[in-house]
């Protein structure tokens, strides 16, 4: 018999996941191109070429002993140095090595810095709708993970509520910008509101209170918009980063976490993050793809491909009498369900081969999300389904 918290997990597996499988199921009895998945933030533009010669250039220039091996749990320190000295460039920031933790994707080094703060039945304070892994992540820990209800009007975080729900027990609050399910990205005002709630939450309850910034879409944007750099404005931020989707290598696993020098108890939260790193399995990052990244910090994806996808289906969508926030990154859109139950309508649009998830998945029922990294073409098809699904509603 597998655990009581396993069987928990097991449970409540991902949807997102269950959807995919199905867009498989599906795709074997009426065939791929008859099937419209839209369930998995699963990058289809392909990595930029630096990639896979850089790949080449390691194998070839390293010298032996040098890649395949054990180092520091931290990391290559090269290979963060390199990676701390792009942030500063970009941000006016002042990172070295010892503030970089290279880690086997965002959700590694969520896990990693989650292991390193949590005491059991602490809280974790985050913005619905949210990454439904983050529950399972604070729970692997013993943590609770408190949800803030959603701004549904445009998606910005509900400081409001926020206030009122931090308390002495908080000890974490984790930010997702751009956002995993809206696209939406957080202001620069909505930052400087949100650190200073927590500066006054902080001397109020006498405690460290935490900021981790959850950041694999911070490239993935349009139409010029910024994306504020936290730790300009809360001291204890730490950022977690990914590879995954700003060079489409979500299946190489590998990002790291910046603990800046001035977050509360420093030297003993990069140790322990270190320790977190080796206890969890990970032992470090994979060696390989650390320093192929390395070389391909400047590379970019081609995000005007998305862009291509997000006018297209946000433009269509709207005219067939669907309601979305535009998204200003990441490549998603969170659209309002055409009936109060969002999984009935996901069900509904799986008539049309349509596979989008729930929203009450990202703790926001009454909307569904749509990943729009997919083939141009598969939006053009899927189309019609759409406008037939919103025909029938409107009978």
């Amino acid at each position: 018999m597998i655990s009581d918290k396993m069987m928990e997990f097991v449970k409540n597996s991902s949807v997102i996941r269950a959807m995919f499988e199905e867009g498989k199921r599906l795709a074997n009895i009426y065939g791929a191109e008859n099937v419209y998945d839209f369930s998995l933030g699963n990058p289809s533009v392909e990595p930029p070429s630096q990639i896979k010669e850089a790949l080449i250039d390691v194998l070839n220039e390293e010298e032996p002993g040098k890649i395949h091996g054990y180092m520091n749990n931290s990391g290559h320190e090269d290979v963060r140095n390199i990676i701390a000295l792009s942030i500063n460039n970009k941000f006016d920031t002042s990172f070295t090595s010892d503030n970089i933790v290279m880690t086997v994707g965002a959700a590694g080094g969520l896990n990693v810095i989650l292991k390193t703060l949590l005491n059991p039945g602490e809280e974790v304070i985050t913005f619905a709708p949210y990454f439904g892994e983050y529950k399972n992540y604070v729970s692997n820990f013993d943590g609770s993970l408190l949800a803030i209800s959603p701004n549904t009007t445009d998606f910005q975080p509900n400081l409001e509520e926020f206030e009122e729900k931090i308390s002495s027990k908080t000890k974490a609050v984790i930010i997702n910008s751009p956002n995993n399910p809206t696209g939406v990205v957080y202001s620069e005002e909505t930052l400087i509101k949100l650190a200073e709630i927590l500066e006054r939450k902080q001397k109020e309850y006498s405690r460290s209170i935490y900021l981790i910034s959850d950041e694999p879409y911070r490239e993935l944007v349009y139409d010029n918009v910024e994306v504020p750099y936290i730790t300009k404005y809360y001291r204890n931020t730490i950022i977690g980063y990914s590879f995954s989707k700003s060079l489409s290598l979500p299946g190489e696993r590998i990002g790291y976490l910046v603990i800046p020098g001035e977050v509360d108890y420093y030297d003993e939260i990069l140790s322990a993050a270190n320790v977190a790193t080796r206890i969890l399995g990970f032992v470090n990052a994979p060696s390989l793809i650390q320093r192929a990244v390395a070389r391909c910090l400047d590379a970019k994806v081609d995000v005007e491909l998305y862009n291509r996808n997000r006018e297209l289906l946000y433009n269509n969508l709207l005219s067939y009498g669907y309601e979305c926030v535009k998204p200003q990154g990441a490549f998603y859109l969170f659209v309002k369900a055409l009936e109060e139950d969002d999984r009935k309508f996901a069900e509904a649009a799986k008539k049309h081969n349509i596979l989008i998830v729930p929203g009450s998945s990202f703790g926001c029922p009454g909307y569904v999300r749509i990943a729009y990294c997919v083939d141009y073409s598969m939006i053009e098809r899927s189309l019609p389904g759409f406008k037939k699904l919103a025909d029938e509603y409107k009978k």
